[in-house]
């Protein structure tokens, strides 16, 4: 039977809130990307009002597996010849940044645990050796390692991730939209937009990941939503996962969180075709398949207390799309993070804010919307 999410159940985001008759920023999502926007342009003294259908952080933001990493979804070697290596090391560096960002702000709701990327066959081996020998390339902290004694199905070695860490979603944003509230943002939750003529705001931000469509066309045929779905344990009496853990290319994800409960997601690619949608449901053959690879994972079957599902936005190249959307004028977009939305949204959110201020950055150039959005 599907719950709420285990996040969400520990810590529900709330905030005090003021009222403007004008704003100078309208932002639709008070997920991270959104509330880490909106406390950055409140800061740089901007009115800034944050719409969100759901409550607080209810969205992807408080329905993922909880997992801080550096980098992007495509692996980094293939991300050097897909981006250029310089473009490659700048995001790699810049989202080690990110997470370092993340951690001051989101206090004791994160641990810096580092992480393993597993192969599960000989061919995923290969893979991930060629992301470590590029890594180390290009000056990153990794470790390989073959011994892995704690895992069970047998795995064919593992990059292990120093930088990266874990987060308790739902208290990441609490942290951002306290400091977006305390810098004077005003929130309305359970708005829903229909149409962006609502919004009489100067600038508009669309940090919605991938739900919110029928606002923009150009952004529904550019942003793919894909349905994440998650279960949780009831604690267990042994430490068996020091830090979070993926394997075939970040479809199988889970970690330990310190009360001893496993939260596992992914398997979305055992049904791949109903899976692209933006319905936030479980359904009975993705939630089989996560049992299924848990019992094995364990040995025996846990109890599972908990049943989710979210819905996060994918790009044709797997980066973000931040930045002005082309033909509207007065309208950005920060989204697209291809299921690393909790390092993404804090980079991202900050980012756009910045780009709305008039400052340049390198990355707007990488992730302009012009790269992918059509005009219609």
């Amino acid at each position: 039977m599907e719950t709420p999410p285990f996040w969400l159940e520990q810590s529900r985001p709330t905030v005090a809130t003021v009222e403007f008759d004008h704003v100078d920023v309208a932002i639709i999502g008070a997920g991270i990307t959104g509330c880490a926007a909106a406390g950055a342009l409140a800061r740089g003294g901007k009115h800034v009002r944050v719409y969100d259908a759901r409550g607080i952080g209810e969205g992807a933001s408080g329905r993922n597996g909880g997992f801080a990493l550096r980098g992007a979804a495509a692996r980094y070697d293939v991300a050097r010849e897909t981006y250029g290596r310089d473009a490659a090391r700048e995001l790699w560096q810049r989202t080690e940044g990110a997470v370092d960002r993340l951690e001051a702000i989101a206090g004791d709701a994160f641990r810096r645990t580092g992480s393993l990327r597993l192969a599960a066959d000989v061919e995923e081996r290969d893979e991930i050796q060629a992301e470590y020998e590029a890594l180390r390339e290009d000056g990153f902290a990794v470790e390989w390692r073959d011994e892995l004694p704690h895992l069970r199905p047998h795995f064919h070695g593992a990059i292990f991730h120093r930088p990266d860490g874990s987060v308790q979603p739902a208290g990441l944003v609490q942290r951002l939209a306290s400091e977006a509230a305390d810098a004077g943002v005003e929130f309305e939750p359970h708005h829903k937009i229909e149409s962006l003529d609502e919004l009489g705001a100067e600038q508009i931000v669309i940090a919605t990941d991938g739900s919110g469509r029928g606002l923009l066309p150009e952004l529904d045929d550019a942003l793919w939503p894909a349905r994440g779905q998650v279960i949780a344990t009831a604690p267990l009496s042994e430490r068996l996962f020091e830090c979070p853990h993926y394997a075939r290319q970040g479809f199988d994800y889970w970690q330990q969180l310190p009360d001893g409960r496993i939260v596992l997601g992914g398997f979305r690619d055992f049904s791949i075709l109903t899976e692209m949608t933006d319905e936030e449901t479980t359904t009975e053959p993705i939630q089989t398949a996560l049992e299924a690879f848990l019992t094995e994972l364990l040995g025996e079957q846990p109890q599972v207390t908990h049943r989710w599902a979210g819905i996060f936005g994918l790009t044709q190249d797997l980066l973000p799309l931040v930045g002005p959307v082309p033909g509207h004028d007065g309208i950005w977009v920060a989204a697209g993070y291809s299921g690393h939305g909790n390092v993404f949204g804090v980079l991202c959110g900050e980012l756009v804010a910045r780009a709305l201020a008039g400052e340049q950055d390198s990355l707007l150039q990488l992730f302009a919307p012009a790269r992918i959005v059509q005009r219609v």
